[in-house]
């Protein structure tokens, strides 16, 4: 994520407000992040569009970038210029929150509504087999396990309805859902 200086001059001003800053200068601190700010959020910008992603979350890397600068800037070395610092942090932040993001594309589905498949019907027959390899859970692993995967109910909700925590609901899915590929394998 290359960070346009804009000058050796600016770069130079931004090096001796870091300077002054680490030494307690809170005013020069204050100057150093404001000027900062906009050429870290152009940056991402770039970055963003060079990654082809929306620029939804520029300002949530401006901010990281902003914050992991005050929290490590104990690490930076005072005899070092101080963009190659701040751009090797923004660059990391880009790349984490391109990371977090994955290929996500956000597209309205209500684009899509007419192209979308109606749900298929359920198989009468399907429904026996569901209940067959069910039957060979005990009743309350049998409960949360037709809550969730075929009830498609949400695990906090089933946590509610059975008065029980949410991580006591997901370690009995857990356990539920192992017991049923077992009792699947053993099938003939």
């Amino acid at each position: 994520m290359p960070v346009r200086s804009g000058g050796e001059a600016r770069e130079a001003t931004w090096t001796v407000w870091m300077r002054s800053a680490i030494g307690g200068d809170q005013a020069a601190y204050r100057r150093l992040l404001e000027a900062l700010t906009p050429v870290l959020r152009q940056a991402a910008l770039r970055g963003f569009a060079r990654a082809g992603a929306g620029t939804g979350d520029v300002e949530d890397v401006v901010q990281e970038t902003l914050l992991a600068i005050h929290l490590k800037r104990h690490t930076w070395d005072t005899s070092q210029p101080l963009m190659p610092w701040v751009v090797t942090i923004a660059r990391n932040k880009l790349i984490d929150q391109l990371r977090r993001r994955g290929r996500r594309t956000d597209l309205p589905v209500d684009d899509f509504a007419e192209i979308l498949p109606a749900p298929a019907e359920r198989d009468p027959t399907e429904a026996s087999d569901i209940d067959r390899l069910l039957g060979g859970l005990g009743e309350r692993q049998r409960d949360i396990v037709r809550s969730i995967a075929v009830e498609d109910r949400s695990i906090s909700a089933t946590a509610a309805r059975l008065e029980m925590s949410e991580g006591a609901v997901r370690v009995a899915l857990h356990r539920g859902l192992k017991a049923l590929a077992a009792l699947y394998r053993r099938e003939p």
